[in-house]
Formats: C-alpha cells, structure tokens, sequence
C-alpha cells in the first residue's frame, strides 16, 4: 500500500489529535478527579462501550496478525493501542507499515 504526502500528513494529524486532546482528557482526569472518572467507567452505559472497544481491539489485533501490513507486527499494533487509544494507533501503525513517498513525488 502506498500513501501520498497528504494521506500521510492525515494520519499524523489525526494520530496527533487523538493522543493529545483525547488521551489527554483522560490523563487529566486519571491524576485530578480519579473518583469523578471511576464512576463515569462503572456507568451501564460506558461499560457497553468499553466492552465494544476491547472487542473491536482483539479482532483488529487478529486480522493485523494474520494479514500483516509490513514490518511491524501485531505486537506494536497492541502495544500502540494500549499507550494511546484505537485513534492513535490505528493511522500510526498504517504509518509505521507504509514506506514513505520518494522525495519530490506527487501528493
């Protein structure tokens, strides 16, 4: 697969995106209101989503070991999530596997 300049720059925004406002709200709350978000993770409604996003992370680390995108394995596909989130680690990894356009190419 190979990515013009403007797709790659894409990935890199949203990949900065989510790592810094979305993980970072939770970050603020970990370490200022840790019961405040102990509570809004126990909510019904939250657990169903949580459980969607574990369910969404197995079969993403599945079909990224079974069909690799490059040289970086499902491993760091994981580990990528773990740190910062399925919208961190999703362009990051597409990112990590995709050889960079030549020098002058078209974008």
């Amino acid at each position: 697969m190979q990515l013009t300049s403007r797709q790659r720059i894409s990935l890199k925004v949203v990949a900065l995106l989510s790592l810094l406002v979305t993980n970072g709200v939770f970050v603020y709350w970990v370490i200022f209101r840790p019961r405040e978000l102990l509570r809004g993770l126990l909510h019904p409604a939250a657990l169903v989503f949580e459980l969607d996003i574990v369910v969404v992370l197995a079969l993403l680390t599945v079909y990224f070991a079974r069909h690799p995108l490059g040289r970086w394995s499902w491993r760091t596909f994981l580990g990528l999530s773990l740190l910062g989130g399925l919208g961190f680690s999703i362009p990051t990894f597409v990112l990590l596997n995709t050889p960079a356009p030549p020098p002058g190419g078209s974008s």
